[in-house]
């Protein structure tokens, strides 16, 4: 096999070996430096040994994602604030995010998701979405975890338990803006009274604020309606006006702060965010806001 041969085929796994990394690590820069990083594994390796190159460039994407998973567990230590998966942000009028490939990924995932995966360790993370997501079979799985196949097969249903213990979010968007559009109007209003009515009693708030000096002095997490509900309501008249609604990795949330995106209603792409809110909506109640502050991790999709 040629050079170019072999390029074209891996540029023919590429949107599946993205996929794969934006769900291991929860951030498309991430998952592109981790397809990087396998391309050059595969351009260095005897290739023409190689029988299924899907399955092996899945089983080295995989490898690199969970390098990646530790050393992040490691630095998580000195983490100020809650880490939030990145957030993709994109017109709400869309039917989908918009031809950008992060976008799609964020949209066939979701903020809900990738929290829960964050839960895992990085060996349920691998194993789960390996084989649950991707069919991957678990003797690949356990060469990439260097266990063996039960031992694969046990991360993987620890994971699948995890996930599916988690509350099923709403997935009709007309019905999720109908939510987040109430929770901002009773936010713009200071009314506690209206924001415990759209708050699930469990309601957590979470807040990543990476360096933004935006972000200091906040709790990292607000548990229970009434406190969501207090917090809304005495900074939500200050800051609620500069907020729109837009998709959040393809669900409907909030962005905060956009320069001229906020004032216009207009697409946001418009003005740069100050941060972005991911909303999660389950039964016609808020039980989830996602707050990313991060910069660096504010991906606007024209």
């Amino acid at each position: 096999m040629s050079d170019d041969e072999l390029a074209a085929r891996f540029e023919a796994e590429r949107a599946r070996l993205q996929a794969v990394a934006y769900r291991m690590l929860g951030s498309p820069a991430e998952a592109e430096d981790a397809v990087q990083e396998t391309w050059f594994r595969l351009a260095r390796s005897d290739h023409r040994s190689i029988d299924n190159l899907a399955a092996w460039l899945t089983t080295v994407v995989g490898r690199v994602c969970l390098d990646g998973l530790r050393a992040r567990k490691a630095r998580r230590e000195a983490y100020v604030g809650t880490w939030l998966p990145d957030a993709v942000i994109a017109d709400v009028e869309s039917a989908q995010p918009g031809p950008d490939r992060d976008a799609e990924l964020a949209d066939a995932v979701g903020t809900a998701l990738l929290v829960v995966l964050e839960t895992l360790t990085p060996g349920e993370r691998l194993a789960f979405l390996l084989h649950d997501m991707f069919g991957l079979p678990f003797g690949e799985i356990a060469r990439v975890l260097d266990t063996s196949v039960p031992a694969a097969r046990q991360l993987a249903s620890r994971g699948r338990r995890r996930v599916r213990g988690a509350p099923e979010p709403e997935r009709d968007r007309a019905a999720q803006r109908e939510v987040v559009e109430a929770f901002l109007a009773a936010a713009r209003r200071g009314d506690f009274d209206a924001l415990v009515e759209v708050l699930h009693p469990d309601a957590v708030f979470r807040i990543d604020p990476g360096a933004s000096p935006g972000g200091r002095g906040a709790p990292a997490e607000v548990n229970g309606s009434a406190a969501v509900a207090r917090q809304a309501a005495a900074n939500g008249p200050f800051f609620a006006p500069t907020c729109r609604v837009a998709l959040i990795n393809g669900s409907v949330g909030i962005v905060v702060g956009a320069a001229s995106g906020a004032a216009s209603g207009t697409g946001p792409g418009t003005g740069r965010p100050r941060g972005a809110a991911a909303v999660t909506v389950v039964d016609g109640v808020v039980v989830a806001i996602d707050l990313v502050l991060a910069p660096e991790k504010l991906h606007v999709v024209s």
